[in-house]
């Protein structure tokens, strides 16, 4: 939880000095500065004799050159070192959970009624929008909540667990209930899909992985190791790849360039998404090879690419990594569970 200015900067810039290439970040039901409509309401219930700037929080994540920050939409990471894995993929990443108690970035489990008395003004989200929103072409979706009867303890999202279906990403991580920490692969039965729309997949098994370091006092890392160099069985995804139906046109930006930054804040696609700019406009971000200091952005055409071909996603990965291990408030205070490390085969660019 990091809901000031000040803890906030405190985690971005921890975050800035990590040495990874890519950092995905997406905020939950306890960073409430990060939610405006929320802290426009019910923020002095919280910070009475110190208010806070919800743009201002935001800003410090969006204006982060090392940090991928992500509200329902999505982005495409290319990793460039030279000395790295050269990968690239698409990740779509949520703060977004059922409505539970008063908290940030929470929507209705239910879908309105067209004749409820606040429907046409109501600003929270249900959850069939937010997870519509989630591209097809997604390969890792990290979202706060996890879905319905995977490692969520009976709390997930069933609308997430249709999306999960329907997408079938690699990898699905994700958090928010905190005794429910570990991981099971999930198989799909991709030959009979839903008769209902054409595109979600039943399940036709699941596996619960064995933490090979469950120790939390162990020094041991908690790998999930999901390659097929791992020596083991590896993640059965087997992706055609991006539809040529569906062309993307490419802009690039210059990131040492100020009056270019603005553009290149927090990325986002979906019905109800804005850039940072504004504008509306579904956007992708890409790191340019050619300059660590400019991004490319590719900007999807509205056309959306048909699930249908898709029938090698036949496994995703749930993992719920959540960090606290004791159920909220924390009887007895706060206890930590290991990290999850994960390793997988992603599509390689170069």
């Amino acid at each position: 939880m990091a809901d000031t200015a000040e803890q906030l900067s405190r985690a971005v810039e921890w975050l800035e000095k990590a040495d990874f290439e890519a950092k995905i970040v997406i905020a939950g039901n306890h960073d409430i500065t990060l939610d405006h409509d929320f802290y426009s309401k019910h923020g002095s219930s919280f910070h009475n004799q110190n208010p806070q700037d919800p743009a201002r929080c935001q800003s410090l994540l969006t204006s982060s050159r090392t940090i991928t920050y992500l509200q329902n939409s999505s982005a495409t990471i290319r990793l460039t070192r030279p000395d790295g894995p050269g990968t690239e993929f698409t990740v779509f990443g949520s703060p977004y959970s059922p409505r539970i108690g008063k908290w940030a970035f929470m929507y209705s489990r239910r879908r309105p009624k067209p004749d409820a008395p606040d429907s046409s003004s109501r600003t929270s989200p249900n959850a069939k929008e937010l997870w519509a929103a989630i591209p097809p072409s997604t390969d890792i979706l990290v979202t706060h909540t996890p879905p319905y009867a995977h490692q969520d303890d009976t709390f997930g999202c069933r609308e997430l667990r249709k999306a999960l279906a329907r997408v079938r990403p690699r990898l699905h991580v994700c958090g928010h209930i905190h005794q429910s920490r570990g991981a099971e692969r999930v198989r799909w039965e991709t030959d009979s899909l839903d008769a209902t729309d054409g595109v979600t997949a039943a399940e036709a098994s699941v596996e619960a992985w064995e933490d090979p370091n469950p120790d939390p006092a162990s020094a041991k890392i908690s790998l999930l190791d999901l390659t097929a160099r791992g020596g083991k069985r590896p993640l059965d995804f087997d992706d055609p790849g991006p539809s040529p139906e569906t062309p993307a046109r490419c802009d690039t930006f210059d990131l040492s360039d100020p009056a270019q930054q603005t553009g290149c804040g927090s990325v986002h696609s979906g019905p109800d998404s804005q850039d940072s700019a504004g504008s509306g406009d579904p956007t992708r971000r890409v790191a340019d090879p050619d300059s660590p200091t400019r991004l490319a952005v590719e900007r999807e055409s509205t056309g959306q690419t048909t699930p249908m071909g898709r029938e090698g996603r036949r496994e995703t990965c749930v993992v719920n990594c959540a960090i606290v291990a004791s159920k909220w408030p924390h009887p007895g205070g706060k206890q930590f569970n290991k990290p999850i490390v994960v390793d997988l085969d992603l599509p390689v660019w170069r």
